[in-house]
């Protein structure tokens, strides 16, 4: 697996490799992980070549964290990148009436929003605490979108939030190098670009928002970071599963049932990808690796079986043609940098 030196244009630089692992699986999402499986499933990416591993404090409550650490004790720092998030203070909760919500035997916490000065500084150095660790390369800002908070207004009032305090514990945390770059991990790319405007941030985790199903980060968000040499990780490039399992009935987009239009999109570019001898899966983690600002890719893996998949998919070539042919369909944007 390469690794491709990330120059952060306003902090350090960081060291990604083509592929990174994001550890939400490891918080028990939707089923629960013995902890031998979350081993294998970490020692197949790290065998795998993969060096960047991504989490968050709402993984599991602080479970994902603490599963991470418990791997890399031993190993060498500076031997693997490491990116967490701010925006969740966890605070123990009484297991009476415990609502895990989508984590299946999580830790016992309750979850607070807090973007404030104050509020990140606390949540650092839980993450730190859990993840017995000094430092983390990538510190984001998680989830000030409205996918989150409900509506455009509620993701405005996040965004004036953080920007009148919690962005000013990142830069000092970057200006002290505990963290070499700061940005935000979100669900939509129109917040990313609002963020651009209002601050001086190295990267952003983009989760579902430029795939082979959809591409209109294009239009303004993704010029603007090729512009100022802002990088992109590209997060869930399978839509929630859809480009991965097709449009079977129960196919996810955006984490619920895909609707009917969305089913018949993905039809249309299984199909095309069917003509060509190629699995949609393979062509759905490879197509945003194209755009020059997506410095990395993050497709997730629950167990050490798919995280062998997405390796062996990502290394296989793709006929060029299958590319002209979406483009000429009407199935992806002609104006999209493609693999060559």
């Amino acid at each position: 697996m390469k690794t491709i030196p990330f120059n952060a244009p306003f902090g350090g630089q960081v060291n990604l490799t083509q592929m990174g692992f994001g550890s939400a699986p490891l918080g028990n999402l939707y089923r629960e992980l013995s902890e031998q499986q979350v081993t294998d499933t970490l020692q197949a990416a790290w065998d795998g070549g993969i060096r960047y591993f991504d989490t968050a404090p709402q993984y599991g409550l602080g479970l994902s964290e603490c599963r991470l650490s418990e791997f890399f004790s031993g190993i060498d720092r500076d031997s693997f990148v490491l990116s967490t998030k701010i925006g969740r203070l966890l605070e123990p909760a009484s297991p009476v009436g415990f609502d895990a919500g989508q984590w299946v035997n999580p830790h016992i916490n309750n979850i607070i929003y807090d973007y404030s000065y104050d509020g990140v500084m606390r949540s650092f150095e839980a993450s730190l605490k859990r993840l017995n660790l000094d430092r983390v390369d990538i510190l984001y800002i998680h989830d000030v979108d409205a996918f989150t908070h409900g509506s455009r207004e509620a993701s405005d009032q996040r965004v004036k939030e953080v920007m009148n305090g919690g962005y000013k514990a990142l830069a000092e945390l970057r200006a002290a190098g505990v963290v070499q770059a700061i940005g935000a991990g979100v669900n939509e790319w129109e917040v990313c670009e609002t963020l651009t405007r209002l601050g001086e941030f190295d990267i952003f985790l983009l989760a579902g928002r430029y795939t082979l199903l959809e591409q209109e980060a294009l239009n303004s968000f993704l010029p603007i970071c090729e512009k100022q040499g802002i990088g992109i990780v590209l997060g869930g490039p399978y839509n929630s599963g859809i480009l991965a399992t097709g449009p079977v009935k129960g196919a996810k987009y955006n984490y619920v049932d895909a609707p009917p239009e969305i089913l018949d999109r993905v039809s249309r570019i299984e199909e095309v990808c069917n003509a060509h001898g190629v699995p949609m899966v393979q062509a759905a983690l490879q197509f945003p690796t194209a755009h020059p600002s997506v410095v990395t890719v993050i497709p997730g893996g629950q167990t050490p079986q798919e995280v062998q998949q997405n390796l062996t998919i990502y290394h296989e070539n793709i006929p060029v043609g299958l590319w002209s042919d979406l483009k000429s369909a009407g199935l992806i944007r002609d104006d999209a940098p493609v693999p060559s």
